[in-house]
């Protein structure tokens, strides 16, 4: 099950069944939130379209056997570095710009020399925690994986505090290697409800300054392992971009949603191959496009470098948005957090 389908409390069966019920619903079944989020952004003269890599190590990669990552998440390797500065180059040339959520334990290499010109390069950088923990964890065990093996790394805080500080550690991480302070926070995994049934975890980030926030990750089915997506499951992804559309809480934070399907979604979970998933992107960004809406690509740089080591997701989409007559632009998040908020 990959991280965001853990997080969902979802199995693969639920996804699988999810399918059904998604093509049958179809678009009457959102929420009226998104509705009106949609209506609203539909009235705008652009779609925004953000491409965001999330600077961690993914279980699984570079061969499905390996799992250590789970414990050294910000132990970033040197393909995945050099994929990262690639992709940032690439997307740059394109007149454009990432968005690059870094887990903290990264700034402990001896050189972030690779992400200080990424940064330079006019790239935003926001926070994605030090180690990668679930901010909406309410026992140590659920905090990651970590301090399951290693509680006393938790030095006997509570659960609340503990996640508090993990997410300034990683600010200050940033200032002291970059001279930066995070554009923005994404918490590690997403959530189908976003934070919507957990105002302390806004109250929380709101008091650390953020406001704006990367948490939703729409419910959607999947395909059995190894399994090409059908018209059906690729419709109700598409479908499922209605619910990745930002909006505000009510405490004025604003949500920018991940857009499925993620490359974890599709080659961990799905083991698709690199065509099934650049078709669903397609797919998915042109319907974006027609609708003057948001699509957040969510990828990671460690899972690209082993499936689509050409660039090709990245190529895609920049040439999609060079290709819309000038009804869509690549963007960072904090742009979209800027629309949404006026």
């Amino acid at each position: 099950m990959s991280d965001y389908g853990r997080y969902h409390g979802l199995t693969r069966r639920d996804l699988l069944i999810g399918c059904a019920t998604a093509s049958t619903l179809g678009y009457s079944a959102r929420s009226s939130r998104h509705a009106d989020a949609i209506e609203t952004e539909g009235h705008r003269d652009k779609a925004l379209i953000a491409i965001s890599f999330d600077l961690e190590m993914s279980r699984n990669f570079p061969t499905r056997d390996t799992t250590h990552w789970d414990y050294e998440k910000g132990n970033l390797n040197e393909e995945t570095k050099r994929y990262s500065l690639e992709a940032a180059r690439r997307v740059k040339e394109a007149g454009a710009v990432m968005h690059f959520f870094a887990v903290g334990r990264v700034f402990e290499q001896e050189s972030v020399d690779w992400l200080r010109q990424i940064a330079d390069a006019g790239h935003p950088i926001g926070n994605h925690t030090y180690d990668h923990v679930n901010v909406t964890a309410t026992t140590l065990e659920d905090v990651q994986v970590r301090f399951k093996r290693s509680p006393w790394l938790a030095s006997g805080k509570p659960v609340a505090d503990l996640i508090r500080d993990n997410v300034r550690l990683c600010e200050l991480a940033m200032q002291s290697r970059l001279g930066i302070k995070p554009a923005g926070f994404r918490t590690p995994g997403g959530f189908s409800n976003g934070l919507r049934d957990r105002p302390d975890v806004r109250a929380m980030l709101k008091g650390l300054g953020y406001e704006w926030i990367s948490s939703l990750y729409p419910s959607h089915p999947n395909t059995a392992p190894m399994q090409q997506p059908s018209r059906e499951v690729i419709d109700a992804i598409v479908a499922a971009q209605e619910d990745a559309q930002p909006f505000v809480y009510p405490d004025g934070l604003v949500e920018i949603p991940m857009s499925p399907i993620s490359d974890i979604g599709a080659f961990r979970t799905g083991q698709w191959k690199l065509e099934w998933f650049l078709a669903v992107i397609r797919e998915s960004v042109k319907w974006a496009i027609e609708h003057r809406a948001v699509f957040d690509f969510l990828a990671h740089p460690s899972c690209l470098y082993v499936v689509d080591p050409d660039f090709k997701a990245i190529d895609l989409i920049c040439d999609l948005v060079g290709n819309s007559n000038d009804h869509a632009e690549i963007v960072g998040l904090d742009s979209i957090a800027e629309r949404v908020s006026t």
